[in-house]
């Protein structure tokens, strides 16, 4: 049987033969993956940027903002693997690779020079955002086809970016 294929029984094939049935639909297992690939780009580049900032920030919040960066780049890292997997688990093959991030992503790159720490605050706090609204994209997608591990995933996200912008946003004010 063809790739991608609808067989006698309805569902599509998986690039590896398998037919997906899981009960949610070939259109919207497809847009579900797309949107998680979105939100796994958009998640990786935040991970990527908070990791330089963490090896990059100097000034008199050098040790509390090296340490803060630290644990958000760690909770970034170990949401990575559960967003691919659950692309994986849909029957799509998961982005992995930096042209696919950059062509994925809501957010930008690292600046090439490293910004000042409160600049690193800021842009942080910008990109927790732009990750909570890229998840909250999907779920509309995910709860329409009853897709509770995604819907369930994406609450977890959107709670951890959310209140990471709110730590960040309080950091900044005056």
């Amino acid at each position: 049987m063809a790739k991608g294929k609808k067989t006698a029984a309805g569902p599509v094939l998986a690039g590896n033969g398998l037919a997906v049935n899981i009960g949610i639909s070939d259109k919207d297992r497809g847009a579900i993956a797309g949107g998680l690939s979105r939100l796994l780009a958009d998640t990786y580049t935040l991970y990527l940027t908070t990791h330089n900032f963490h090896w990059n920030v100097t000034g008199p919040m050098f040790n509390t903002l090296h340490t803060m960066f630290m644990a958000q780049y760690t909770e970034l890292w170990n949401a990575v693997d559960p967003v691919a997997e659950r692309i994986r688990s849909l029957g799509h093959p998961a982005p992995g690779s930096y042209a696919a991030y950059a062509a994925l992503a809501s957010i930008p790159d690292a600046p090439a020079t490293p910004p000042n720490a409160m600049e690193m605050v800021r842009i942080l706090k910008e990109g927790h955002e732009a990750v909570a609204r890229t998840a909250r994209s999907i779920f509309p997608l995910a709860d329409g086809a009853g897709d509770e591990p995604t819907a369930d995933l994406l609450t977890q996200r959107l709670t951890v970016h959310e209140q990471t912008a709110w730590m960040l946003r309080s950091l900044l004010q005056a």
